[in-house]
């Protein structure tokens, strides 16, 4: 029996603080694949592609379109009721949260070669899929940071897929900056929906806090 695995090219390593992440050769793309979870992000300078399902969650796709390097978030802002659901300043849990997650990513672009003035960014997500897990639309708040946030960031935002009721695939190509999104209008099982709902859950319990430096 012959192993397919040895015409495959070589998987090339990932930058440092990456290794937990799952990666996988993608037949039908022709490459590697790196697949993030919610709370989880990754950033490449490789040719190779990102992918997602998005369910509640914002995914934000940023690249340096001069070098190359570039990355992908899955994120939720946390419900807490504390939080103005209107505001999106630096006071609340949600607005913190979302300003680290968004940051961390940034900040390991610009650490790995990228620069500010380079960046571009597309979004997806914030379906409303959650129905039954606040009176609140968690996907609509997670949509209204999102864009709150490009807009104080000063960031080059070039496209973007938000709301809808159905979850979505995103595939995403950092070097190249090309994203595929596919959206599910028919779910075999309750996956994505029961994924999201433990993480925001997790989130609630331990919302983030400390400071990112960016370069």
């Amino acid at each position: 029996m012959i192993n397919e695995n040895l015409s495959l090219p070589p998987m090339q390593r990932e930058l440092d603080g990456f290794q937990d992440i799952k990666r996988y050769w993608d037949k039908t793309n022709n490459c590697y694949a790196a697949k993030i979870l919610p709370g989880e992000y990754y950033v490449t300078v490789h040719d190779e592609v990102i992918v997602t399902v998005l369910g509640s969650c914002v995914s934000a796709c940023i690249r340096d379109t001069v070098f190359g390097i570039g990355g992908m978030n899955h994120f939720m802002l946390p419900l807490n009721k504390g939080d103005d659901p209107n505001s999106f300043g630096g006071a609340g849990i949600s607005a913190r949260f979302g300003n680290f997650a968004m940051e961390q990513m940034i900040n390991d672009i610009l650490k790995n070669g990228g620069r500010r003035e380079n960046l571009e960014i597309k979004v997806f997500g914030g379906g409303r899929v959650l129905k039954n897990m606040s009176t609140l639309d968690i996907g609509q708040k997670n949509i209204d940071f999102i864009l709150q946030y490009i807009k104080d960031e000063s960031l080059k935002l070039i496209a973007k897929d938000l709301g809808d009721v159905y979850p979505r695939k995103v595939l995403y190509f950092p070097v190249t900056g090309k994203v595929r999104v596919k959206k599910l209008r028919s779910l075999h099982n309750n996956t994505i929906i029961e994924r999201e709902t433990n993480y925001s859950k997790e989130i609630a319990k331990e919302p983030v806090s400390g400071d990112i430096d960016l370069f």
